[in-house]
């Protein structure tokens, strides 16, 4: 029988452990997405950048055609990034860009997690590309789109069958924070929550407002 011990899974994310490229979430692209609400896509890809940000999580921000026909990226994603510049290409699959895989060998990460526009190309062809060359993958789904719901839905099945685990964007955040202990961010992983956490976050707002309550005793 095996014997338990209070340690975390190694297949569980750290702030240190993986670089997030957060691709394509440009006007563009968001148009025509039909498999998530755009005010629901806004913010689950908020609630990640902000996350990535606030834990220091090296963060490749990259477009593609953006001046000539995608548009510019949402604000916020750019906004927790002040002046982080923007790799565009001109390829659909970021990882066949030569710019965004210098970044990724700069960064040095074993661990990819992708998230952006659309989920059945330009999330895809990173993924595969990626567990081909030996990372391991990690895809925020619900920070994701396509043009349907069919076209997400395969693309995410044929991730999972190629070796990618799919998360969502408040399980990424609480992954990262993993102990209501962790005293210096504490803070700021109940601020995102409250921000971009929907349902979860309101009751944080209220839990602290009307008792004063708050996560692990703080």
């Amino acid at each position: 029988m095996p014997t338990a011990t209070a340690t975390p899974a190694t297949a569980l994310l750290s702030p240190s452990d993986h670089a997030l490229v957060l691709i394509d979430f440009q006007s563009q692209m968001a148009f025509a997405t039909k498999s998530i609400a755009p005010e629901l896509l806004r913010n689950n890809a908020a609630l990640v950048a902000s996350s990535a940000a606030g834990f220091n999580v090296p963060t490749i921000l990259t477009t593609v055609a953006e001046k000539s026909f995608s548009g510019p990226m949402f604000t916020e994603i750019t906004d927790p990034f002040p002046g982080q510049a923007m790799l565009d290409r001109t390829s659909m699959n970021t990882w066949e860009d030569a710019a965004v895989i210098e970044e990724i060998n700069r960064i040095g990460k074993g661990r990819i997690v992708l998230a952006g526009l659309w989920t059945s190309v330009c999330i895809v062809g990173p993924a595969l590309s990626a567990l081909e060359q030996g990372f391991e993958v990690y895809v925020i789904t619900d920070a994701c789109g396509d043009i349907s719901e069919e076209a997400h839905e395969r693309a995410v099945a044929r991730m999972i069958q190629a070796g990618a685990r799919p998360i969502t964007a408040l399980q990424y955040l609480l992954e990262l924070q993993r102990d209501w202990a962790r005293g210096e961010t504490y803070d700021l992983t109940t601020g995102i929550a409250r921000k971009w956490g929907g349902g979860y976050g309101i009751g944080i707002t209220y839990a602290k407002t009307m008792f004063g309550a708050s996560e692990g005793g703080h």
